[in-house]
């Protein structure tokens, strides 16, 4: 029955990924069954996505009532649930403040958009660059992707966003010898997972922090494969005794549902949110306008289905 399938979607999807001949059209738990019914383990839970599993009762039964409330009404009002979330993403982690987006990606050009918007306002123009480790990975989209280092991901996409250094991960000397005076910001994952699960030195990070506070560059962590349960902690970077000032999140807080838009977080400390003023460009610091997120689509999935699941993994 799989090739019928198969077949149709090859007439009509963009072959942009390297798909396995497999139809999945159930899961439950950490199994999942195809279309002809054969049952299979699930050791890839959606791209580090689906942290309870599938077909989780609690995220199925908020997500149902839901529906029968309010489905989207964009982020030009306030909603309950966005509220909820906001505030058990702060209790659970060191920010005081998120901001919502759309994916991993946007998270972190959300991210690198904060640093530069905070490193004009308070230092003035010529210090917006970002300095990222090789062997990373940040996104697709152009700037995170431009944030990326990995030339595999580059190739065809040329040229890419001015304003990223590269420097390798777990060398703090190389670190401190890339900072100038045009350097506003590091992004490193605590542990990068689509380079290879590379585990930093148990000071690195800490020594990164220390760095950026003698320059007075705002540490960036993207935790999106590594946040909220999948090392064992709520966040990776806690095993290493530091705070950042920005972390990004995704993946494991929410449920996945098709035709609703997931919705991840940008997180960060109270110095630097502080130091945005709302309604600069009627869109605040970073000038962008979600069309969904902040709103009850967030509202469906991001506030009803993740907060039982972020209670969940973190036991509160």
């Amino acid at each position: 029955m799989s090739n019928n399938w198969i077949e149709r979607a090859d007439k009509v999807v963009m072959n942009t990924y390297g798909r396995q001949p497999l139809v999945l059209v159930k899961g439950e738990g950490c199994r999942v069954w195809d279309d002809a019914g054969k049952e299979y383990l699930d050791f890839v839970a959606g791209l580090a996505v689906c942290n309870l599993g599938h077909s989780h009762p609690d995220i199925a039964k908020a997500a149902a009532a839901q529906l029968t409330q309010l489905v989207h009404v964009s982020n030009i009002y306030y909603t309950t649930p966005m509220v909820e979330l906001a505030e058990t993403l702060v209790r659970l982690s060191f920010a005081d403040r998120v901001f919502f987006a759309n994916s991993g990606a946007e998270a972190n050009e959300g991210a690198i958009k904060l640093c530069r918007r905070y490193s004009r306002e308070k230092f003035g123009p010529g210090r917006h660059r970002v300095i990222s480790a090789l062997n990373s990975f940040h996104g697709r989209t152009l700037g995170a992707l431009s944030a990326t280092g990995q030339e595999k991901f580059h190739q065809g996409f040329e040229p890419l966003l001015e304003g990223f250094k590269f420097v390798p991960f777990n060398d703090l000397g190389a670190l401190a010898a890339a900072v100038d005076g045009s350097v506003c910001a590091v992004l490193l994952e605590p542990i990068q997972g689509e380079g290879g699960v590379c585990l930093p030195d148990a000071d690195y990070l800490k020594d990164v922090r220390r760095l950026c506070d003698e320059k007075r560059l705002l540490l960036v962590l993207d935790e999106i494969q590594t946040g909220l349960g999948r090392t064992g902690k709520l966040f990776a970077h806690e095993y290493y005794g530091l705070k950042p000032d920005v972390m990004t999140l995704a993946k494991g807080h929410r449920r996945s549902g098709r035709g609703l838009r997931p919705r991840r977080a940008c997180q960060h400390l109270r110095g630097r949110a502080g130091h945005r003023r709302r309604g600069q460009g009627r869109r605040g610091t970073l000038k962008r306008r979600k069309v969904s997120g902040g709103g009850p689509g967030q509202r469906l999935l991001c506030a009803k289905g993740a907060v039982p699941v972020a209670r969940q993994i973190s036991g509160n």
